[in-house]
């Protein structure tokens, strides 16, 4: 008898995840990542105690005290509450389901080729040997406005335009006061951090569907890494996304009115090694599916960005050097399975 060939990764993300689970496949080739065997109830730990909730209204107020603010912000992974309307964050869910609900030849109108990074899909294809994620995406420029790609925009649901007009208008908003507060909890002059991300601050929408698996000890819906970004703000439905933290995963919670801001490699860079880039991933269920919207906040493109001066001192010697556009070296090392941090230290 013949062996079986599996296909090559290009082959493999030329189809949708969910078109395979709609059709019964089983996981196979590059999308095995885990060994079955060696998954263990201690490394799927649903212990949230880490994760606190962040009142942004708090931070933002000009009567709480720096004490205060600190000792609310000098965490790096937080949920916040944010004062985004509920009915807003249902809707941009809503229609994030919506379109991942459609049938495969809408969904394919906003289709990426498999080396695109804008549109619907998968990421890029990786290097040869890594694995690949149980998911499938949509990939968005939101700002700056004259980066986006409109044609990419799902025009069903009707009103998927408007509400992710609406949500990043508030995510922006989001962002400036969250900065503004990492700056003050480190008693910085407030606007530090916006000044180094730049009036041209990329922000990029992600919308994740994750489909069941009937053998999730063998998949992940993705692959563990931190982010490239100064940091990702993320809304999710169930659980499923894990933070890793003093060698144990912990899951973070479901709260569907609370936004989750996960520090990126050059929050770490800027903070000069205070927050942390936090490496995370997403595992798969056998019965549910999983829906997810991160926005991805990260420098403009060209600006050199660096350690504040004032955390740089004789206790705290500079341990990263100034980098520009560390995005593009990020996702070179995570297309090889690796993490780019080590690029920027001295």
């Amino acid at each position: 008898m013949a062996a079986y060939s599996v296909p090559p990764s290009e082959v493999l993300l030329s189809k949708r995840v969910q078109e395979m689970v709609l059709h019964g496949e089983e996981p196979l080739g590059p999308y095995i990542c885990r060994s079955g065997e060696d998954v263990d109830e201690k490394e799927d730990i649903m212990d949230t105690s880490p994760i606190p909730i962040i009142d942004l209204n708090l931070l933002s107020s000009s009567t709480t005290s720096d004490n205060e603010r600190e000792q609310e912000v000098l965490f790096d992974e937080q949920g916040i509450a944010h004062g985004i309307s509920a009915s807003l964050l249902d809707k941009i869910r809503q229609v994030s389901r919506e379109f991942f609900n459609q049938p495969m030849e809408e969904k394919n109108k906003y289709a990426k080729s498999v080396v695109d990074f804008q549109g619907y899909g998968a990421d890029p294809v990786p290097e040869q040997g890594q694995s690949l994620d149980w998911s499938d995406r949509l990939f968005l420029e939101v700002f700056p406005e004259d980066g986006r790609q409109y044609n990419l925009w799902p025009q069903i649901p009707i009103s998927f335009r408007e509400v992710l007009q609406d949500y990043s208008e508030k995510m922006k908003m989001v962002t400036e006061i969250t900065s503004k507060a990492m700056a003050k909890s480190l008693k910085l002059e407030e606007n530090c951090f916006l000044e180094q991300f730049g009036k041209q601050a990329q922000l990029h929408a992600r919308f994740n569907y994750y489909s069941p698996c009937q053998r999730p000890d063998l998949v992940l819906g993705l692959k563990p890494h931190a982010d490239g970004t100064g940091y990702t703000i993320i809304l999710q439905d169930e659980v499923g996304l894990q933070v890793l933290k003093d060698g144990k995963w912990y899951t973070v919670p479901k709260d569907p009115t609370a936004l989750f801001v996960l520090m990126g490699d050059q929050m770490e860079v800027m903070s000069n090694g205070i927050f942390k880039g936090l490496v995370h991933r997403v595992v798969s269920n056998s019965e549910r599916d999983r829906i997810s919207v991160a926005m991805f906040y990260t420098p403009e493109l060209g600006k050199e960005i660096g350690p504040e001066d004032d955390l740089v001192n004789m206790d705290r010697p500079r341990i990263y050097k100034k980098v520009t556009d560390y995005a593009e070296t990020h996702w070179k090392f995570y297309q090889h399975g690796l993490r780019a941090l080590h690029t920027a230290h001295i």
